[in-house]
């Protein structure tokens, strides 16, 4: 199997000098990266901006969810930082996500994916939510949602990928987080599987944080997974 830069580490850091020490570390050529929720607010589009400027392609994940001119605004604010990844929540509805496909309807526009069901939601979490469905039938229904509004793919654990490969187009990019390589810890997802798995079964790219990150040699650890796709 070829590797591709289908890694995304997750920067999953308290702060910029974590981040960036970190980044010393791990090659652009060798990778994407994640800026999160908590990275970005405390550090904001600065830090951004410093990780793209060191050939960083960068996935903004911040998982909008609100009224589609809301969504709309943010998400044009986040192609202004030249990001190359962003995304949404599909449980938003059709008008919110068709609203964002039209904000990032230029050439150039950062890819635009929504999200499922997090990774960390096992049935009876849906249940708690008012959700009867189980966590495979409410993916299938969210992007068979996102197909619709002509969205680029779906964020969704790799144990669907199997079923979302079959339903979507060919095109369509399936983001896959709770990767965890065989012998790892799963920390506090409930759905993992390992990266080879994940692209055998159709994922594009693979979100990858703990395992990298909090590892005594990053980029050795980096080097190891690649190796374990391409073996």
């Amino acid at each position: 199997m070829h590797y591709d830069k289908q890694i995304i580490v997750a920067l999953d850091f308290p702060g910029e000098k974590h981040c960036l020490d970190f980044l010393q570390n791990i090659d652009p050529a060798k990778c994407r990266v994640k800026v999160g929720k908590e990275l970005f607010t405390r550090c904001g589009p600065a830090l951004v901006n410093k990780i793209n400027a060191a050939g960083y392609d960068v996935f903004l994940d911040l998982k909008f969810h609100d009224i589609p001119n809301t969504v709309a605004g943010a998400l044009k604010a986040a192609a202004d930082l030249g990001v190359w990844m962003v995304n949404v929540h599909a449980s938003g509805g059709l008008a919110m996500l068709e609203a964002s496909r039209e904000a990032l309807n230029f050439e150039g526009a950062p890819l635009l994916i929504a999200v499922t069901v997090l990774t960390s939601m096992a049935p009876e979490d849906l249940l708690q939510i008012s959700v009867n469905n189980t966590p495979q039938q409410q993916v299938q229904l969210l992007a068979n949602l996102t197909v619709d509004a002509e969205l680029d793919g779906v964020v969704c654990s790799a144990q669907e990928t199997v079923t979302l490969r079959a339903q979507c187009p060919d095109n369509f990019q399936l983001v896959t987080p709770g990767i965890r390589p065989s012998g790892d810890s799963v920390d506090d997802q409930k759905r993992v599987v390992t990266p080879r798995s994940a692209l055998e079964q159709g994922s594009n790219f693979l979100v990858i944080g703990r395992p990298i990150t909090q590892a005594a040699k990053p980029s050795e650890k980096l080097d190891s997974i690649i190796q374990g796709i391409e073996a």
